[in-house]
């Protein structure tokens, strides 16, 4: 996917990973529509220029969705990339010092991180899918972001490392059904970076996840990502921990399934460690044979 003169929605764009991935895409020549709660966005969109739009968007609300996807193509002609960005970040212990984890909490956490993506993904795919397909063969890209919690939770993480082992979980099934539309679908897992959402976090937690990692990374390595993964036409695997399992697809084409991912070095990683970070990419993609990609 080429990303000048292109259109993507960045769910979460005001701020963070979100505003560092509207960054970048901007600077390669892309346009961008920023849909995120926070009204910060609108400052994003004003810096960025005219390749920018924003639009106030909660993103389990399915017609502010909808109309954040409707105006890639009312301001820009279409829409060939959605990125997700938005959400929360839960710090709560299942049994605390006030009594049990709420309830709450937990649900909210779920409905931002999980179901918000989805709802994300549903309605930019059904956009993509209905464009005709560009020279490439592609329609259109879809870049998920989970979080190294979704592995490697830490104590009071349990909201949020469920809501995010729910966006791998549904990255593969997702990016199979779309693969014939010329879709392609990926969820990247980016360590501890220093961003809003860290900042929210309480001083207990922050205490707690600074031992694990002493030097956050910040939010421009992962914008970078995000953009990288929506450019490669081809998707290849990344950092692994063991041998990835291969079987076959219905249709005789061989698969490679995601794996979990590994601090070591690889000469053949997509994505590279940054200080003690660490973020994979799944393995889905597609290429104009229409075949599924493997790592060899």
């Amino acid at each position: 996917m080429q990303i000048e003169h292109h259109t993507f929605l960045v769910a979460g764009g005001g701020s963070g990973l979100g505003a560092a991935t509207a960054n970048m895409l901007v600077a390669q020549g892309g346009n961008v529509v920023i849909a995120d709660i926070n009204k910060a966005g609108a400052k994003v969109a004003e810096k960025l220029g005219a390749q920018t739009r924003y639009c106030e968007t909660d993103v389990t609300n399915e017609a502010q969705v909808q109309a954040a996807v409707d105006a890639c193509s009312k301001e820009f002609g279409g829409i060939h990339g959605a990125i997700n960005c938005a959400g929360v970040a839960t710090g709560e212990r299942v049994v605390g010092k006030n009594g049990p984890h709420f309830l709450a909490s937990f649900r909210r956490t779920v409905e931002i991180n999980l179901i918000g993506t989805f709802n994300v993904i549903r309605l930019a795919a059904a956009a993509m899918s209905a464009a005709p397909p560009l020279p490439s063969g592609e329609r259109g890209v879809i870049v998920n972001t989970s979080s190294v919690a979704s592995f490697e939770g830490q104590i009071g993480q349990a909201a949020y490392a469920a809501s995010k082992a729910g966006v791998n979980g549904m990255t593969l099934p997702i990016a199979r059904e779309l693969a014939k539309f010329g879709i392609r679908v990926m969820t990247i897992a980016p360590g501890i970076f220093d961003t809003p959402m860290l900042q929210g976090m309480s001083d207990e937690l922050r205490a707690s996840l600074g031992q694990q990692i002493p030097v956050p990374g910040a939010p421009r390595q992962t914008g970078g990502i995000c953009g990288a993964g929506a450019a490669h036409h081809r998707k290849r695997g990344a950092e692994r921990r063991g041998n990835p399992p291969r079987r076959r697809h219905p249709h005789g084409h061989e698969v490679t399934y995601p794996a979990r991912a590994s601090a070591r070095s690889s000469t053949r990683a997509l994505w590279r460690r940054q200080s003690d970070n660490y973020t994979l990419g799944y393995t889905t993609g597609w290429q104009a044979s229409g075949q599924w990609l493997t790592e060899r």
